[in-house]
């Protein structure tokens, strides 16, 4: 996830307040615009003296960037800087900043060296890109590899703690979190975004599973359901692998009838299984194979799901190298 600022320099009121509306990380205007900006709305407020700019020319300037950010600097680089350079820089350096003009330029310098910059300073010029900037660079945790599993079993095992997670974003068909008994074995569990006769669609749920479940977080991080409070950033997944963030706007833990449902990958070297806990209700639904949400009350021995594998071993919910077998 990268820091996105939005130069207003000159300062241009309107795009100041399209830059708030865009949930930018901070805005950089002259010293005399600082307190118009703070009357706005909560946001950090720089000047460019706080972020020294240096323009690549010639050689002798990425020894310029590299000595400013060693001795604590906020260097950001002109507009126009070409990849060698920055790659020179970046490879000596803990943190980078870019000025960026366009969407196109933005997602090139987040992208260099596969690590990227740090902090993408957008100019006036490329507001028009500023909320798919944010939303690209800021939200979107990349693509994530999906697997197809079959389903093996379908046990009703009683009444559980269930955990329904209510997001502040507005989930979209084929989008939810990623859940199961083991972080090696997940299944995406779809957001209830499907309507029916008897209840109305709720996208920003995801009835996630029983409260002891595992489920795949921001930064390659997995914690527990019950762990889970308002304010805390999740992994949104879909179908087509692609992440996000949303944040936790509620939790609810509620006594309900539950499912033990499980899956399996069979390949030429060999069977992974897993298993989840979920609610026993139509709302509740996984992602087939085909990208559509099915009702675990409609799901069925041999059916294909979306799932999501990995090498199990988590401490505190960060990955750590250990001979381990969670069921």
């Amino acid at each position: 996830m990268k820091n996105v600022i939005f130069k207003s320099v000159p300062f241009d009121k309107h795009l100041v307040t399209l830059a708030l509306e865009s949930g930018v990380d901070a805005v950089m205007v002259e010293k005399d615009q600082v307190k118009t900006v703070q009357a706005l709305g909560r946001v950090t407020v720089i000047t460019p003296e706080d972020m020294p700019v240096v323009e690549l020319t010639e050689k002798a300037d990425e020894a310029t960037a590299i000595k400013g950010i060693r001795d604590g600097q906020n260097v950001v680089l002109k507009k126009g800087w070409e990849i060698i350079p920055v790659e020179n820089i970046l490879a000596q350096v803990e943190t980078l900043a870019l000025e960026c003009e366009s969407l196109d330029r933005a997602r090139l310098a987040a992208g260099i060296l596969e690590r990227g910059c740090d902090t993408v300073v957008v100019l006036p010029e490329g507001a028009a890109d500023l909320k798919q900037i944010v939303s690209e660079l800021k939200l979107s945790q990349g693509t994530m590899d999906l697997q197809t599993a079959e389903i093996t079993a379908i046990e009703p095992t009683g009444l559980g703690h269930r955990v329904c997670v209510d997001t502040i974003s507005i989930l979209k068909k084929g989008q939810g979190m990623l859940v199961g008994n083991s972080s090696a074995f997940s299944f995406l569990v779809h957001a209830e975004t499907e309507s029916n006769p008897y209840v109305a669609a709720r996208p920003f749920r995801i009835n996630a599973g029983a409260v002891h479940a595992y489920t795949q977080m921001p930064s390659d991080k997995t914690t527990y359901l019950d762990e889970l409070k308002a304010g805390d950033e999740v992994l949104i997944v879909g179908a087509d692998g692609a992440t996000t963030i949303s944040t936790v706007g509620r939790v609810k833990v509620e006594v309900r009838p539950m499912l033990l449902i499980k899956a399996a990958i069979t390949t030429d070297t060999g069977v992974t299984e897993g298993q989840v806990f979920l609610q026993n209700a139509e709302t509740i639904r996984v992602v087939a194979d085909t990208g559509e949400p099915i009702s675990v009350v409609n799901l069925a021995i041999g059916d294909k799901i979306m799932v999501k594998t990995d090498e199990a071993g988590r401490h505190f919910g960060m990955r750590i190298t250990e001979e381990i077998k969670e069921g």
